[in-house]
């Protein structure tokens, strides 16, 4: 089924989310309704596999960016402080044409294209969301890789003025992100800016932030002000917080359970009675277009 998750997945592919309910509705019949409001009780095997787009209300009301403050509502609350506009982004390290780049000269030239990925939290929750955007190894094809390097990092705004969230030393600010070079060229991987048809609203990352499907959230960088191409793997946020309970490549593995709690099931944000926990899927459902990357590793030790 892995076709269901590249490029050419649109909205025409998925099922409208009313039409999806009513489904669900005569299929479940009375008593299902009862057991899901007691416990969104069973996960199915079907269900993970299931594209209903998460409502754009969900998506842009329920956010982990802390910059804005730990609060799932805080983003939507206090992102309209941020500034984006104008918007620049260092690339720098083992490129050949480093500099300061405005968010025009980024896009410029790009083919904007809809893509329909399922998102997995670390924390359990999911959403499937229609991105906007583009894949990022058309930037670093642009900006030329130098042989030798291995590994990309990023970095995230960090605007005190801006963010509150930065007055609390959760992490140490700004936060970073980091990817193996064949990660950050591989197809599904974009740098996304817009959701739904609309720019990217700031709680979720505006400008320009990066989209990962197969990895934990945390993973695909919020608005991002610097990349930097490296031979040296980058430290980033939650790996230095917590390399005990967050690695560096933090791929969705219901194997590897998190210290304080199982990876084997996620809870689909929405859906009113119909919010249910689900199985999730190895690498987030992707497993037969990223899994040769990881070949020969121990994906328990190296989560």
């Amino acid at each position: 089924m892995a076709h269901r998750y590249t490029s050419d997945l649109t909205r025409d592919d998925v099922t409208p989310k009313q039409l999806y309910l009513n489904r669900r509705q005569i299929m479940m019949g009375g008593t299902a309704l009862m057991g899901a409001g007691l416990g969104a009780g069973k996960a199915r095997a079907e269900d993970a596999w299931d594209l209903t787009l998460t409502s754009y209300e969900d998506v842009t009301s329920y956010n982990n960016f802390y910059e804005f403050g730990t609060d799932k509502s805080d983003p939507a609350r206090n992102a309209h402080m941020m500034t984006t506009d104008p918007w620049e982004i260092v690339i720098d390290g083992m490129v050949d044409n480093p500099g300061t780049y405005s968010l025009a000269e980024i896009v410029e030239g790009q083919t904007i294209e809809e893509r329909i990925y399922r998102l997995r939290c670390v924390e359990r929750w999911s959403m499937v969301i229609p991105w906007q955007g583009f894949e990022f190894a058309d930037l670093l094809e642009r900006v030329g890789v130098q042989e030798g390097a291995r590994y990309v990092a990023f970095e995230t705004l960090a605007r005190p003025e801006e963010m509150p969230g930065l007055r609390v030393p959760i992490i140490d600010w700004p936060y970073k992100e980091g990817l193996r070079l064949d990660e950050a060229m591989h197809p599904l991987t974009i740098l996304a800016t817009g959701l739904y048809d609309e720019p990217m609203p700031n709680q979720n990352g505006a400008p320009i932030r990066l989209v990962v499907p197969w990895k934990y959230g945390y993973k695909s960088i919020k608005s991002i002000v610097r990349i930097t191409l490296t031979d040296e793997q980058p430290p980033t946020a939650w790996n230095t917080y917590a390399p005990n309970e967050y690695g560096f490549y933090s791929n969705v593995n219901p194997n590897r359970s998190h210290p304080r709690w199982s990876q084997e099931f996620e809870r689909r944000v929405g859906g009113g009675l119909f919010a249910r926990n689900i199985e999730t899927l190895m690498f987030n459902g992707y497993e037969e277009e990223v899994a040769h990357m990881y070949e020969g590793m121990d994906l328990i030790e190296f989560h």
